[in-house]
């Protein structure tokens, strides 16, 4: 199976060509660019260094979020484009998923995080359970203080992704933690991605397939707090990992 991952969701872009479970091709631009200027020129570049043809990929996995709300519309817009044109599976996998796969059967407990500003943060939980990526605590927007709180009940946690933002907080709370030196796990990987997306399920409505947000922008929660529906984004489903 010829798989191509794209993530876009936050300043990193990856994208990765992985062939029957091994990646052939990976690109990765860690600065700060445009993703919608960056992301065809890599994708191309991906699959032409391996003579691969947009027709011959079989499947195409993206990162669903959370993460910024314009580069999740970007990559989530362009693997549906894709997927629909070539008429091929669409996965999406979570952003912070994407972050925990890094951690390749550890046997921690894996807090990745996207700093969400506020001393709020996007975090999830997950452990490796023989061979498979395990969802703990689904992902949610939360206060960096509620997620130690809730974070105290497992002995033995490394956080990753902007935990270093985080460290001095952390370390207060949890002296057992770790919190994650290795920069390369910090930031999302092609490959890792598409590995993951390797045994999700596809979508069967690429038209109705979004991004997960899970927090409203700013300006939309202020507005619904003036007309009296203060009530937050729900939580979407999670099939690519298996729950406990």
């Amino acid at each position: 199976m010829k798989i191509l991952a794209i993530d876009t969701s936050n300043q990193t872009l990856t994208v990765s060509l992985m062939i029957d479970g091994v990646v052939a091709s990976e690109g990765l631009l860690n600065v700060k660019k445009n993703h919608s200027l960056t992301l065809m020129p890599m994708v191309d570049q991906v699959t032409r260094a391996v003579g691969v043809l947009p027709n011959e990929i079989d499947r195409i996995v993206v990162a669903q979020g959370p993460g910024s709300y314009t580069g999740l519309r970007i990559g989530v817009t362009t693997a549906k484009t894709l997927a629909y044109t070539l008429n091929k599976e669409l996965v999406g996998i979570s952003s912070l998923a994407t972050l925990a796969g890094n951690a390749y059967e550890s046997e921690q407990v894996i807090v990745p995080l996207f700093d969400a500003r506020r001393q709020n943060v996007y975090a999830g939980a997950y452990r490796y359970q023989k061979g498979k990526l395990v969802l703990l605590k689904a992902d949610t927007h939360i206060a960096i203080s509620d997620l130690l709180n809730e974070m105290k009940q497992y002995e033995n946690v490394l956080f990753l992704g902007d935990a270093k933002k985080f460290e001095e907080e952390i370390l207060a709370e949890m002296p057992q933690a770790v919190v994650n030196q290795n920069p390369n796990w910090d930031i999302p990987h092609g490959g890792v991605l598409a590995m993951i997306g390797s045994v999700a399920e596809p979508t069967d409505n690429i038209h109705g397939f979004l991004p997960h947000y899970l927090k409203r922008v700013e300006a939309e929660e202020r507005w619904l707090e003036k007309i009296g529906h203060p009530e937050g984004l729900a939580n979407e489903d999670q099939n690519y990992v298996e729950k406990i």
